[in-house]
């Protein structure tokens, strides 16, 4: 199971839900209160995990919305690559597994990246990103 399911009214700034297909992470949240004929809303900012790209929704407070279940895993630099953009080659520590990915960009990761060193990546969605270097 990659996603549980929450109400949108339960949400605080730092939690993580699914908007359009995306995993965010919530920056900012505003709730009202009843009207006289409706419900209570809750307005929700956050940004896309893997795009950044921020966006914004109205749901009210019961509606049920996913938050997605992050496996975060420590991996190390095994090569990387001459291509452009750079290509890690990543093994992970618990599993043993090898895989490839993109150099992230140098203001998404503390420090430099080098062969040996290990770093950080979250599994969300199925889809894998480098948070930090260990």
């Amino acid at each position: 199971m990659s996603h549980k399911v929450i109400e949108a009214g339960s949400l605080k700034v730092g939690r993580y839900l699914v908007i359009d297909d995306e995993p965010c992470k919530v920056v900012s949240i505003e709730k009202s209160k009843t009207g006289k004929h409706g419900h209570a809303k809750a307005r929700i900012v956050a940004v896309g995990v893997f795009d950044g790209t921020k966006r914004s929704v109205v749901y009210p407070s019961d509606f049920k919305v996913d938050s997605p279940v992050i496996d975060k895993r420590v991996a190390q630099v095994n090569y990387i690559t001459d291509a452009t953009p750079p290509v890690l080659g990543l093994m992970d520590m618990e599993s043993y597994e090898s895989f490839e990915m993109p150099m992230p960009d140098s203001e998404e990761v503390e420090g430099k990246i080098d062969q040996g060193i290990q770093v950080e990546y979250w599994i969300v969605l199925g889809r894998r990103k480098i948070i930090r270097r260990r």
